[in-house]
């Protein structure tokens, strides 16, 4: 096979788009007790584990990461417990043995802890074998820290190899929430197969970290307000509200937690319970909802 794309014959360039696909759509005519939409509340507790991904050895750096345990997860926990809303915390193996006391509490107070690689891995940097070995690895963790087998992932930084979706089916997953291709819920196709899994999708549009990333010697800058960046996930959740479908909203400890930044997830998560009609549950119990409305099977 060529290496130049405009060279590929029609098989190679069909196959690459077919792998890992849309299936119909999961959105139900109606959610829970009524409920207009779902909202779905993500952290991303990657603490330490972005630094030592890439092999830094960085103190500030680690530092920062520890700050997302340190301060970072209890303002978030503050916020949750006033509204009494339940979240998904998204955990790299690595995270979770550093710091096991969090993931246990998160866990017995009803939040969900998923899957998120081992180190914060890209998973199109590891061989297949290395990438199973250190996903089922990280399954068996966090099922050990907090006492419950995890039911979905979030690849780090969203990142997904030829062979992740056959892991994933292997773990027998729920749901993934790593992909892309629509605003609601939707079945998982393998080189066109049905997988039974469902996808709850992510966009940079509805995460923190585009907009407040900051890297001393890269190009990276916080470049938007506060307050813009919640007009911005204020205006993707009425159109989820509008439209009956699904919020997603990730966000991760050692960016939102910031004195001058956890407002955006105290006014947000306001303006939601202020509509009386919003169902806000974790990643686990939406996916669940979706795939018994639609009589899925993996």
């Amino acid at each position: 096979m060529s290496s130049n794309p405009w060279e590929w014959d029609e098989p190679t360039w069909r196959g690459k788009v077919e792998a890992v696909r849309a299936g119909r759509s999961l959105q139900p005519e109606r959610w829970p007790n009524g409920a207009r939409c779902a909202v779905a509340l993500s952290f991303d507790s990657d603490h330490e584990t972005n630094e030592l991904r890439d092999g830094g050895a960085s103190v500030a750096r680690l530092s920062w990461g520890e700050y997302g345990t340190r301060r970072g997860i209890p303002r978030i926990r503050s916020v949750l417990d006033r509204f009494g809303a339940k979240a998904s915390f998204f955990v790299p193996a690595v995270s979770a043995l550093l710091h096991p006391e969090e993931q246990a509490s998160l866990a017995a107070e009803g939040h969900e802890i998923g899957l998120h690689g081992w180190i914060h891995e890209r998973n199109t940097d590891v061989p297949p074998e290395a990438e199973r070995d250190l996903m089922l690895r990280a399954a068996d963790t966090l099922e050990q820290i907090t006492g419950v087998r995890p039911v979905g992932m979030r690849t780090p930084s969203w990142d997904y190899s030829p062979v992740t979706l056959q892991i994933a089916r292997e773990l027998g997953l729920l749901y993934d929430s790593s992909l892309f291709a629509d605003d609601d819920p939707y079945e998982i196709l393998d080189q066109g197969e049905a997988t039974g899994i469902v996808e709850l999708p992510v966009e940079w549009i509805r995460d923190d970290a585009p907009y407040f990333m900051m890297n001393r010697f890269g190009a990276q800058r916080p470049y938007t307000p506060p307050a813009d960046v919640l007009d911005i996930f204020r205006r993707e959740f009425d159109g989820a509200h509008a439209e009956g479908g699904l919020f997603l909203l990730t966000m991760h400890p050692h960016i939102t937690g910031y004195r001058s930044r956890i407002f955006i997830l105290e006014e947000l998560l306001d303006y939601i319970t202020s509509k009386g009609d919003c169902w806000v549950a974790t990643h686990a119990e939406i996916a669940r909802y979706c795939a018994e409305t639609a009589g899925l099977k993996g």
